[in-house]
């Protein structure tokens, strides 16, 4: 999967592209496709399908994140953590731990084309979170570090994947004055 390579997914984020891809989709017209452009406005519920090849009995964990914040080309970017859920049984994800809601993309307006990773883990045992449930805000979110992460809860590599890009639109907006108010309580 060279598109991982292509977008400096590899090796910014992950030392080597996930073996499946992730079945990533919001309706039958939006749906994440290794880099296809979708807007904030788009993507701003959690996708309503999310599938990838599951065995019986497993635990699996979704990881989505932004590795360009505030910008891509800033040397000093910074990961973002926009969702992440533990304990999921097959591909259900309502039936998780969610230990970060959901936030969509929010790019700042002309920070350029920021890259948004979904990612799958494979448990190998159930996981209890070190730290606390990080809630709907911009708190906690940032800075992280998905290889420290999977290092912290013993996940190895991804099993699938996908990630799509997005710029600023005029959601973003709405978005940005939701999350400050929630960063302020």
């Amino acid at each position: 999967m060279e598109c991982y390579s292509e977008h400096e997914i590899v090796p910014h984020v992950l030392d080597a592209p996930p073996p499946a891809i992730l079945k990533v989709e919001w309706n039958d017209d939006v749906k994440c496709m290794l880099g296809n452009e979708l807007t904030p406005t788009q993507v701003q519920k959690q996708p309503s399908v999310l599938e990838w090849e599951t065995e019986e009995d497993a635990l699996y964990t979704i990881l989505f994140t932004d590795p360009d914040s505030p910008t891509r080309t800033d040397p000093n970017r910074v990961e973002v953590v926009h969702w992440l859920v533990f304990n999921i049984p097959g591909c259900d994800v309502s039936k998780g731990l969610v230990h970060a809601a959901y936030i969509e993309s929010g790019p700042r307006e002309g920070s350029g084309f920021h890259r948004y990773v979904y990612l799958v883990y494979k448990q190998s045992q159930p996981i209890t979170p070190n730290d606390s449930y990080r809630p709907r805000s911009p708190e906690r979110r940032k800075p992280w570090n998905t290889r420290k992460f999977v290092e912290e809860y013993g996940l190895g590599a991804p099993i699938a994947g996908n990630f799509y890009i997005a710029q600023f639109d005029n959601y973003v907006t709405q978005f940005r004055a939701e999350m400050m108010a929630a960063g302020s309580k």
